[in-house]
């Protein structure tokens, strides 16, 4: 795979690549996060850096995740994976896996108008004020994995 990506940019020259050792990646990742649209390595370092990238986000709750093959068959899931240390207690970060749900529509169903709602309705709530326990803060009202999730149904029905 990594000859692969080392000729990609050749075919698309909007495309920059740079190669990075792994404790020079988790540096900049944290420096400058901007600067990364993504980020291909192994799984390994991989696991590593997602964990990192996660908590720039406040929590490994926020972040999808997304396999793809060739043909944009995936596999989609929250980089979290199950959580079985907090199933059934609701206190579960429910938007991962909604926003996982929205890049499976857009990358393997080609359904990105259903994702761009989705988004949205996941930042409304957010910008509601509504947080779960791993990202709640002062200022907001901290909610279950049911009432988060039912949030952003609500913010979806209401965009009609």
């Amino acid at each position: 795979w990594k000859d692969v990506v080392t000729e990609v940019p050749a075919q698309y020259p909007d495309v920059a690549l740079d190669h990075m050792y792994v404790d020079n990646a988790a540096m900049q990742l944290v420096r400058a996060p901007k600067s990364f649209d993504v980020i291909v390595t192994g799984n390994m370092f991989g696991d590593i850096l997602s964990d990192e990238a996660a908590m720039l986000t406040g929590s490994i709750g926020m972040l999808p995740s997304a396999s793809l093959d060739a043909a944009a068959k995936g596999l989609y899931e929250p980089s979290h994976g199950s959580a079985p240390d907090i199933a059934g207690k609701g206190v579960a970060n429910p938007l991962a896996t909604i926003l996982s749900a929205a890049m499976m529509l857009r990358f393997s169903l080609n359904q990105a108008a259903a994702a761009d709602r989705i988004e949205a309705a996941v930042k409304n709530v957010l910008s509601q004020g509504l947080r779960t326990a791993d990202i709640h803060s002062a200022g907001t009202t901290q909610v279950g994995t049911e009432a988060m999730g039912d949030a952003v149904v609500a913010a979806l029905k209401r965009q009609g």
